[in-house]
């Protein structure tokens, strides 16, 4: 599920970390690596397994409003509608979600004031009350409403905030896999939808694409790392008027990786590697650096083909109307 791109951002920051620990091994590159992508699947179960927490606390609030000493008008005649949604009830049952959830311990999430202050402020928004006014409870209506739930509770800060307490990384991270998650429950449908259907998780074992694209970036860290050397001499031939020393640690990484891709990945285009380590560097280091790092690539590419070291296969070759088209 994560795409080539994301992986690309998390095989740089292992790299970066490795040339900053400065007695790293390769191998403990290698390893931080895949640590870090596994622990998104902990954090993609986090954020599916909160809504479970949420609807719970919206349950006991019915409840606790029933036994009231004294109960108002809507305390006494209260909807369970949201409560018992039928999408989440589907999801809460079906034995991938019990099994990503139940996978990880989430005891520091036990805290019923947050959800309960969550559910009800859920309650208070005009998509909430869309949802109970809407008379048909079609599959589509109540995966709406489950997808907007899900929205909500992500955009809280006091469930954001016990997840950056739990690890800083996952502050770079929520966003990207909430989208994940989010695009995951849109695209389940009604007729294929049950309790034995499968979720994919962030990084699946069981997707040859994921586990594919998984190996990509981390044998990306693995030849990055070995050939930083013969690289930098790379680099700093190509560069006129410019200081090795004094061009930022970033960049230097970045070229770096493109040069790797470009010599040991061949079923990925040249131009798109180029893309690729221009978008990164638009996220990751100075405003100038694409333009940089666009001269400097544009360069050692001529080098490296005249080298005869850079070899694509079919899926490799760029083909001018299908890359633009694909960009």
């Amino acid at each position: 599920m994560l795409s080539r791109h994301f992986l690309r951002a998390k095989a740089l920051q292992a790299i970066y970390s490795y040339q900053s620990a400065g007695s790293a091994t390769t191998m403990e590159a290698s390893k931080r690596f895949s640590y870090n992508i596994n622990r998104l699947n902990e954090l993609g179960a986090i954020q599916l397994g909160v809504l479970q927490y949420v609807i719970e606390a919206g349950r006991q609030s019915i409840e606790d409003g029933l036994h009231k000493h004294l109960p108002s008008y809507e305390d006494l005649h209260p909807s369970y509608r949201a409560v018992d949604n039928k999408f989440l009830t589907i999801l809460f049952a079906n034995f991938d979600y019990r099994k990503q959830t139940e996978s990880y311990k989430f005891p520091w999430l036990e805290n019923d004031d947050i959800w309960r202050k969550i559910y009800m402020g859920f309650k208070a928004t005009p998509k909430y009350k869309d949802y109970l006014e809407t008379e048909e409870a079609t599959f589509e209506v109540e995966q709406r409403m489950a997808l907007d739930l899900f929205k909500y509770v992500m955009n809280q800060e006091s469930f954001r905030e016990l997840i950056y307490e739990r690890s800083l990384l996952w502050e770079d991270d929520f966003d990207q896999i909430a989208q994940y998650n989010y695009a995951m429950l849109k695209a389940l449908n009604e007729e294929d939808f049950n309790e034995a259907t499968m979720l994919p998780v962030m990084n699946d074992e069981r997707d040859e694409r994921d586990c594919e694209a998984y190996n990509f970036a981390r044998q990306l860290v693995i030849d990055t790392i070995n050939g930083i050397e013969p690289n930098n001499d790379l680099i700093k031939k190509h560069l006129k008027g410019w200081d090795f020393d004094r061009i930022a640690q970033m960049d230097i990484l970045l070229l770096n990786m493109a040069i790797t891709e470009f010599t040991t990945c061949a079923s990925i285009p040249e131009r798109v590697t180029v893309n690729e380590y221009i978008e990164l560097s638009k996220e990751f280091s100075t405003d100038k650096s694409k333009i940089f790092i666009n001269g400097i690539l544009d360069k050692i590419i001529i080098e490296l083909r005249s080298a005869g070291r850079i070899n694509k296969d079919a899926r490799g070759m760029y083909i001018p109307d299908l890359d633009d088209e694909n960009e």
